[in-house]
């Protein structure tokens, strides 16, 4: 049963901290139903001193509507307000085809897998004091 048909959300997320990074997973379903519980993690995001980057691993994302997506650009502007790289990591699938779909995948920066992401955020020197 979607989480439309319900009303409730059906999405996990989980963080988690590197030198240069806020790690966010995704698992479920992203959609307008699961916006209250993203933003509110987001939240927590947005009140910690900016970060080179923030890396959403969607890989276990197993649905996204046009109101996941659009959340996907909002957090998309506030970090380069903040001056922080968002990486979407673990992109194949529903996930891959929704911004294939869309015409975003270029507006992002895409990686098949949360490793490459991970990667390409370790390799880089931090920013910060």
């Amino acid at each position: 049963m979607s989480s439309e048909a319900n009303g409730k959300a059906m999405l996990t997320v989980t963080s988690g901290l590197s030198t240069n990074a806020v790690v966010l997973r995704l698992e479920g379903e992203l959609d307008v139903n699961a916006l209250p519980l993203l933003r509110e993690r987001l939240h927590l995001v947005w009140e910690l001193a900016p970060k080179d980057f923030l890396i959403l691993d969607l890989s276990e994302v197993t649905f996204c509507d046009s109101m996941g997506m659009n959340e996907l650009v909002a957090i998309l502007q506030r970090c380069e307000a903040r001056k922080t790289r968002l990486l979407l990591g673990g992109v194949q699938g529903v996930m891959a085809r929704v911004l294939s779909i869309t015409g975003l995948s270029h507006a992002f920066e895409v990686f098949p897998t949360f490793d490459d992401a991970m990667r390409l955020a370790v390799a880089q020197p931090t920013t910060g004091p």
